[in-house]
């Protein structure tokens, strides 16, 4: 659970974890996993086998559609790790119950949807759900303080890559249940953000290094899936999540909302974590705009390389 102080802290915590489960059920909205599936395009796998040709997504879609059901297939781990951080008792035992139940969902819509329209190889999927499953997700027995700060990121960071790639896929039904997967992934974030901020008001020289160590060596829990750096490469050069994205969308606006770069009177160890935090992030930008040339660099090249190729046109002379 962590030193006495972060235990302490989190009971006094208790009282704005009460009000944002509050706020949460306020807001949640109530949604069916069933509707968001095109059940009438479903088929028999024994009578008509599986082909590539079947699937209405590109690879690189099938890729970012996988990659983000299998990292919501890791639940059961998932719900170890916050149980363990925040206890079953209280506000906080609430809160693990009903972010488990709202999360269960996910999974379960998605895999049908891919599954009801032939977007991916079945037998791939489930070998790879196997696997990831067994792995499990081990977050290194965080304490409380450092889960509430890892996952307002990742919780962001989750929801941005369900609604980019619904965009990305062009395809209604797809891009219909992202968005509505995103939106329950929002109002996650919400809930750890707005814990992490209550907390940095209490304990700012706590937290603060804290922030620091888990923006950092921030990992995203998927990083297990079988062939992840490949098709992780795929989906940053696609624009659906890559280091501009992570920047942009996710590390500055916490960041600002926990407004860290304004905060004084730290300690002097404080101080320097949060000199770290601004040197961090400028860092990603510049590592984000690196990548954003080296990409378009090679796109240049690709272009060129396909105007070289192609046969010179013959010359019409007018009859007449």
């Amino acid at each position: 659970m962590g030193s006495p102080t972060d235990i302490d802290l989190l009971r006094e915590l208790e009282p704005v974890a009460e009000a944002n489960v509050n706020r949460h059920l306020s807001l949640a909205a109530e949604w069916m996993p069933h509707e968001y599936v095109p059940w009438s395009q479903g088929r028999d796998f024994d009578a008509t086998p599986w082909e590539p040709e079947q699937s209405a997504l590109s690879e690189v879609a099938q890729m970012a559609f996988e990659v983000n059901l299998l990292t919501e297939d890791n639940l059961p781990s998932y719900h170890r790790e916050i149980a363990v951080a925040f206890g079953r008792d209280g506000a906080w035992g609430t809160w693990v119950g009903r972010w488990t139940a709202e999360e269960g969902r996910h999974a379960m819509a998605m895999r049908d949807y891919l599954l009801v329209t032939r977007s991916v190889d079945p037998v791939t999927l489930e070998r790879d759900r196997m696997l990831q499953m067994q792995r499990g997700y081990d977050s290194g027995a965080k304490t409380p303080l450092e889960a509430m700060a890892y996952v307002s990121f990742q919780e962001l960071a989750t929801r941005i890559s369900h609604r980019n790639t619904g965009r990305f896929t062009g395809e209604p039904f797809a891009e219909k249940l992202l968005t509505r997967v995103a939106a329950d992934e929002n109002l996650h974030m919400i809930f750890y953000r707005n814990l992490v901020a209550a907390a940095l008001e209490l304990a700012p020289d706590r937290m603060v290094p804290v922030i620091r160590d888990e923006l950092v060596k921030f990992e995203m829990p998927g990083t297990g899936i079988r062939d992840f750096g490949r098709k992780a490469r795929y989906i940053a050069q696609a624009g659906i999540y890559n280091l501009r994205t992570h920047h942009d969308d996710v590390v500055a606006p916490i960041l600002r909302h926990w407004k860290i770069a304004e905060m004084e009177g730290l300690t002097d160890e404080a101080a320097r974590a949060q000199g770290e935090i601004i040197s961090f992030v400028a860092g990603l930008d510049a590592l984000a705009t690196r990548q954003e040339e080296k990409q378009q660099a090679t796109e240049a090249r690709r272009a060129a390389r396909r105007e070289a190729s192609r046969p010179e046109q013959a010359a019409t002379v007018p009859v007449g």
